[in-house]
């Protein structure tokens, strides 16, 4: 083999060397390329998915609040209902209440009034003898019809009435003088019995009579201003 024919083997062999060099890089190229791609994908899926988890987040944050804020919204309405639901009853008490003290101004009603006291009274007490507390106003009338009271326990109960005492230094509250007056330190009549040991209390004025009518019935009132709601 000559020079010649050498030299033309060995570009040869260059020749072919390169060309597997370049299609070897070819093929890298293609798979970095491929890599890259997948490697993109995968990113942006996966920011994708962060970012629908985090819009669900927040958008669940937002139906969380608006729940709330219905709530509230909600509470506050029944709590303004209510209000004026109690207002409504509490005008009628206050309506009652001016009623109640025309009643001690006709003494004959009041006198049969404060006789059927006594004795529903001396009945709940269920002692042998009790004190009488009343208004100062009423001192009079009291003193007149406790013989009489004493007279109907016996004939309603056929029993022997208690021994009443009245008591003549302490007193109910008096009587409320104008429609704005304190039912704290008020009366509208009737009377408060006492034991004789001072342990047992029964009040029958009206004022605690129209509060128990008032507790007792007040399902059938709101019943009758609202309805069944």
């Amino acid at each position: 083999m000559n020079e010649l024919e050498v030299e033309r083997q060995i570009e040869n062999m260059c020749r072919f060397i390169k060309q597997e060099a370049e299609e070897k890089a070819g093929e890298i190229k293609v798979s970095a390329e491929e890599e890259f791609n997948l490697e993109k994908l995968q990113l942006l899926e996966s920011e994708k998915a962060r970012i629908r988890k985090d819009y669900e987040r927040r958008e669940a944050q937002v139906e969380v609040k608006k729940k709330i804020e219905y709530s509230k919204q909600l509470n506050e309405q029944r709590i303004k209902v209510l209000t004026a639901r109690e207002s409504a009853i509490q005008e009628i008490v206050a309506e009652a209440k001016l009623k109640l003290r025309e009643v001690s101004k006709n003494p004959q009603t009041y006198k049969k009034l404060l006789t059927d006291l006594l004795v529903q009274a001396m009945k709940k007490l269920g002692e042998k003898s009790a004190t009488i507390k009343c208004r100062q106003v009423d001192v009079v009338l009291v003193k007149d019809v406790m013989d009489t009271a004493r007279k109907n326990f016996t004939g309603q109960f056929q029993s022997e009435a208690p021994v009443l005492t009245l008591d003549q230094t302490t007193f109910l509250p008096p009587p409320p003088q104008t429609a704005a007056a304190d039912v704290v330190n008020s009366c509208c009549g009737g009377v408060v019995l006492v034991s004789s040991d001072g342990r047992i209390t029964v009040s029958n004025t009206l004022d605690d009579r129209l509060k128990i009518a008032y507790e007792a019935n007040l399902p059938e009132i709101r019943k009758r201003l609202f309805g069944d709601a």
